[in-house]
């Protein structure tokens, strides 16, 4: 069996905001995204790159908490229905 996810990144930007959202894409992946959020200190330079990378790194820390959460809940799930032998 082959099963492909990918995960799409999303930015928007203010100049001092950069908002990021994770997606799993893929005909067989979980609804799941994440969300990362980075702001400029007016101290530093304008470097866009940089907040996306803070943005998407965290967005991406929240997809992984989000996807553990939705496949704990799974297996616990399983753990809940009754089993049979089989002779």
């Amino acid at each position: 069996m082959h099963n492909q996810w990918d995960v799409e990144l999303s930015f928007e930007e203010d100049g001092t905001n950069t908002v990021c959202e994770a997606r799993l894409v893929g005909s067989h992946a979980p609804g799941v995204s994440g969300h990362g959020e980075a702001v400029k200190s007016r101290d530093d330079r304008p470097l866009a790159r940089i907040g996306e990378e803070m943005a998407a790194s965290r967005a991406l820390d929240d997809l992984s908490r989000r996807l553990r959460s939705v496949a704990d809940g799974e297996i616990a799930d399983e753990g809940r229905r009754p089993s049979y032998l089989i002779y």
